[in-house]
């Protein structure tokens, strides 16, 4: 990347710090500053359109926490009466079911989605369960999250019988 300050401007400037500090500043650091994060009660993402993140954090009411990384993801199937449905296949066959409302709802700003621009472009840092109460106070205006379960598989046999028990709608 090529700096186009001149030189009148980079008299101006003040001298860079002393020591290991001043090395390791770059522009890299400024650009990582850049990026911000916002949140609805329900998922974490990242504000800016092209922003992406490695992985995905999946919380659970009980305090525990899984993430995946998005280069596992593979099929998402939305069925508002059903939930999200996410397929990630790493080691072995990981199944995410995300059930609640409004999964598909656009946040205030109206260019995130859970479903559309949320997953599909990996700006999803984080989702989880919400509380009863956290469902009520929210209401209709942004998606609930009710609650997310996590199965792994190593048949396909099994697969189909979990989604037959948890999700039929899926099932195909």
């Amino acid at each position: 990347m090529f700096d186009d300050t001149t030189h009148k401007d980079r008299l101006h400037r003040p001298p860079p710090p002393q020591g290991l500090s001043g090395i390791l500043q770059s522009k890299d650091n400024e650009d990582e500053s850049v990026v911000s994060e916002a949140a609805c009660r329900a998922f974490g993402y990242l504000r800016g359109i092209r922003d992406q993140t490695s992985a995905v954090e999946f919380r659970f009411r009980d305090g525990n926490s899984i993430w995946f990384p998005y280069t596992w993801l593979g099929t998402l199937h939305f069925n508002p009466s059903e939930g999200l449905l996410l397929k990630f296949s790493g080691d072995l066959v990981y199944l995410v079911l995300i059930k609640g409302s409004n999964l598909d709802k656009p946040l205030k700003e109206g260019s995130v989605t859970l479903t559309h621009a949320g997953f599909q472009r990996n700006r999803l840092l984080w989702v989880r369960e919400m509380s009863k109460t956290e469902i009520d106070q929210v209401g209709e205006t942004e998606p609930t999250i009710d609650s997310i379960e996590v199965a792994e598989f190593e048949s396909h046999t099994a697969l189909k019988e979990w989604l037959n028990q948890k999700a039929p709608t899926f099932v195909r």
